[in-house]
C-alpha cells in the first residue's frame, strides 16, 4: 500500500471509535418523530461529546450511536450557538476518546481528514486540504462566527459536529457548515475555540464573550514592516469587514486594518484574539494596535457583551 493512504487510514483508525452518529427527536401528539441528525465525537472519558448546536436545536429526545451500533440517550450539557458548538454527555462504555490537537500549528496547504455520517452513511471519510485560517463566519442563521478553519474538504448535511482531524489523528476542527452553492468550501470551527467553549459551559453552562463587530482573517505579517516596527508577531488578523452599529464602527479602526495587538498584548490569530474577548473585564476602554498600509497606529475601542 502506498504511504499516503496508509497515512490516511492510520489517523482514522485512532478516531473511528470516538466519532458517533446523533439522532434527534421531538415530540408531537406524546410520541417522538425523528427530526433530523448530525455527527459528533467523544472527548473526554466520562462520556462528553462535542456536535454542532444546530445539529440538536429544538430536540425534546436525542440519541447517540456508537460505531459499535449501540445506542444511547445523551444529555444536553451545553449549547453556544454563536460558535455552533453544543456539548453532550453519555453514560456508556464500548468507545475511544479523541485526541484533542492545537489548531494555532495548523499551516494553509496541510493534510486533513473529516469523519461523519452525511446523508445518515455512518463512518464516511473524506479529505483535503486548509484553504484559510482564521476566517469569520455568517452562519445561516445570521450569527457571525469566528477562527473559522476553511478547507476543501467534501462536506454534506449530516457531517455537521463531526471532527477534522490532522494526520496524526488530533482534531483540529469541529465540522459546521457549507456554503450553499458553492464548490469545495466548506467550514470548521477552531478545536481551541472549542476547548475554550466547552470549558465555560461545564463549568458556567453558558458562556461568556465579548463582541467587537468585525469579521477577520489571519494572514502573515509583511516581514519588513515587522522588522521595522520589531514586532514580535509574525502573523496578524486581517479585519475584512466592519459591523454597522457595533463597538468596532464606533472605533478609529477601518477595513483592511491588520490587527497586532489588544489590551496591551500582541496577537497573532484570531484564537488569541477570542480568548482575550471571553475575560469579563475586557468590557472597558481597550487599546487595539494595527497596521495600516505599512503604519503602525493606536487605538482605543470599547468591546461590549455579546448577548
Amino acid at each position: 500500500m502506498d504511504t499516503f493512504s496508509s497515512m490516511i487510514i492510520g489517523a482514522v483508525d485512532q478516531i473511528k471509535n470516538a466519532v458517533v452518529k446523533i439522532d434527534i427527536y421531538k415530540s408531537a401528539n406524546g410520541k417522538f418523530r425523528p427530526a433530523g441528525s448530525g455527527s459528533g465525537f467523544i472527548f473526554s472519558s466520562d462520556g462528553l461529546i462535542f456536535t454542532n448546536s444546530h445539529v440538536v436545536e429544538g430536540a425534546d429526545k436525542i440519541m447517540v450511536s456508537l460505531l459499535n451500533e449501540n445506542e444511547i440517550e445523551a444529555t444536553l450539557i451545553g449549547k453556544d450557538p454563536d460558535t455552533d458548538l453544543a456539548i453532550l454527555k453519555i453514560y456508556a462504555g464500548g468507545y475511544s476518546v479523541a485526541r484533542l490537537g492545537d489548531a494555532s500549528q495548523l499551516q494553509i496547504g496541510q493534510f486533513v481528514i473529516a469523519i461523519g455520517n452525511p446523508y445518515g452513511y455512518q463512518h464516511t471519510v473524506t479529505t483535503g486540504v486548509v484553504s484559510a485560517l482564521g476566517r469569520t463566519l455568517q452562519t445561516q442563521s445570521g450569527r457571525m462566527v469566528d477562527n473559522v478553519i476553511q478547507s476543501d474538504t467534501a462536506l454534506n448535511p449530516g457531517n455537521s459536529g463531526g471532527p477534522m482531524i490532522n494526520t496524526d489523528g488530533e482534531v483540529i476542527g469541529v465540522n459546521t457548515a457549507v456554503i450553499q452553492g458553492a464548490q469545495g468550501l466548506s467550514f470548521s470551527v477552531s478545536i481551541n475555540t472549542a476547548k475554550e467553549i466547552a470549558r465555560q459551559l461545564i463549568q458556567d453552562g453558558k458562556v461568556f464573550k465579548a463582541y467587537l463587530g468585525l469579521q477577520l482573517q489571519d494572514v502573515l505579517m509583511n516581514e519588513k514592516v515587522r522588522q521595522h516596527y520589531k514586532l514580535p508577531n509574525r502573523n496578524g488578523i486581517f479585519v475584512t469587514r466592519i459591523e454597522p452599529d457595533s463597538p468596532a464602527s464606533r472605533s478609529q479602526l477601518l477595513e483592511g486594518d491588520i490587527i497586532i495587538s489588544f489590551n496591551n498584548k500582541p496577537v497573532s490569530n484570531s484564537n488569541e484574539l477570542f480568548k482575550a474577548l471571553t475575560d469579563r473585564h475586557i468590557l472597558s476602554v481597550t487599546n487595539i494596535s494595527v497596521i495600516r498600509h505599512a503604519e503602525l497606529l493606536n487605538f482605543i475601542i470599547v468591546p461590549a457583551e455579546k448577548k
